[in-house]
């Protein structure tokens, strides 16, 4: 087959390294890629919003499947413009793709099929949601409706902070994203990444993670795009897995039938385990990253035939098989991300870290410059290794971590530190 990959982070590296890996894989592009997917695939220049762009690639390269890594081309309706044009394409469509394009969208589908999730309203003017805000106190959560790039949520502890995010976005701080602003409670307990394979009517788990939004060591500072992720997630366990398929994946999979967007592609959703259960923070309509870098090296299976199952509508009886090891990444960044950052600064030693045992390296913001890879980016390398735990997992990423030579760059120390914790029995 000839396939099609859209992306250029460390989520489309770990499927790019994935999908190559696959007999059923003739050909593999990716679009526009980096410098480390440029070792699994063929990268190509092209603008994967100009979806006749894309579409014309696909004629001339006799594309048989597309798989779409971001949110924003689903949100825009790629996977639509590519059916129609005859290509099968993974991923869910413009409409159903509203799962994560709207926060309000998803929170009302919650309320009107029982799904349990935090209380919440929604708001489009200032006032309202200020005196909203008010009567609630804090700690609140105050999102952007729309998508941020994973930085249109804040999590306020004092009043002052709520009313300053409320400020913020509907001043313009989250551009079109906070036109429409949703209020909702703050939910106590452990948060997990849970991810399904759904085909329109069925949905098939994946294994779960956990990963770090927070800048620093001890979950400090502002959030990020996620700063390195582990998996299984202890927190996870059968039961709690059984009814997060039972309370939140399968009524949310019925309900976008019902409403004539039946989802097919992967549901990603961020939990909340309280003690009464798992509750939904939100939904995401693609992968999460980087959280697809630990599933990917956890999953034992050929993962092409499943990604066209889901398209095909074909997932009821297909099954897929981890290996019982953990896995961990930690993500090395530019400093001053989430902020500021400077690009095209050298890394060196990548050879030398991959070398560790049990480690992968899957590259986000990075670009071949000549002989030299440089960042391009402000998450910029997914340091990843399996191990027989988290604790092992853990030593080997940091390991190779520190094999890598690049100044400009940062990580966190502790990513998994909960899970080794426990496994410490502390």
């Amino acid at each position: 087959m000839n396939i099609l990959l859209l992306g250029s982070g460390g989520r489309e590296h770990a499927l790019a390294w994935k999908i190559a890996a696959s007999p059923l894989t003739d050909k593999l592009y990716c679009a526009p890629g980096n410098a480390g997917i440029a070792q699994e695939a063929e990268l190509v220049g092209l603008d994967i919003t100009d979806h006749a762009a894309v579409i014309a690639f696909c004629k001339e390269k006799t594309i048989d499947f597309v798989v779409v890594g971001p949110e924003a081309p689903l949100v825009a309706g790629i996977v639509d413009d590519l059916e129609a044009a005859g290509f099968k394409t993974f991923g869910p469509t413009k409409n159903a793709a509203q799962l994560e394009g709207s926060k309000g969208f998803t929170k009302d589908l919650c309320r009107a099929n029982n799904i349990p999730t935090g209380a919440y309203e929604r708001f489009s003017d200032i006032q309202s949601a200020m005196h909203y805000v008010r009567q609630q106190g804090a700690p609140i959560v105050i999102k952007a409706d729309g998508l941020a790039a994973g930085k249109g949520v804040v999590v306020a502890m004092t009043l002052a902070e709520a009313e300053a995010a409320v400020d913020m976005m509907f001043s313009g701080g989250m551009g079109a994203a906070g036109a429409e602003v949703v209020v909702e409670e703050f939910l106590q307990g452990e948060e997990a990444s849970f991810f399904a394979l759904c085909d329109g009517e069925n949905a098939i788990a994946l294994a779960s993670a956990q990963d770090h939004k927070r800048v620093g060591d001890g979950d400090t500072g502002p959030n990020t795009g996620g700063m390195g992720a582990y998996s299984p997630a202890p927190v996870m366990t059968d039961e709690i897995t059984k009814r997060t398929m039972d309370e939140i994946i399968l009524p949310t999979v019925r309900a976008m039938k019902a409403m004539g967007a039946p989802y097919k592609g992967v549901l990603f959703a961020g939990l909340m385990i309280t003690k009464d259960g798992p509750k939904l923070i939100e939904y995401n309509a693609r992968f999460g990253d980087p959280e697809t870098q630990v599933l990917m090296l956890r999953l034992m299976s050929d993962f092409l035939p499943a990604l066209i199952a889901a398209r095909d509508g074909q997932l009821k009886n297909f099954d897929l098989r981890w290996y019982p090891d953990a896995a961990l990444t930690v993500v090395m960044a530019a400093k001053g991300y989430p902020g500021d950052y400077k690009r095209g600064t050298t890394i060196e030693g990548l050879y030398d870290a991959s070398q560790v045992e049990g480690v992968e390296i899957f590259h986000a913001g990075t670009k071949q410059d000549g002989q030299k890879i440089t960042a391009n980016g402000g998450r910029v390398l997914n340091v990843s290794a399996l191990g027989k735990n988290v604790t092992q997992a853990q030593a080997r990423a940091y390991q190779a971590v520190d094999r890598i030579q690049w100044p400009e760059g940062f990580c966190r120390r502790d990513i998994g530190w909960q899970a080794v914790a426990r496994e410490k029995g502390k």
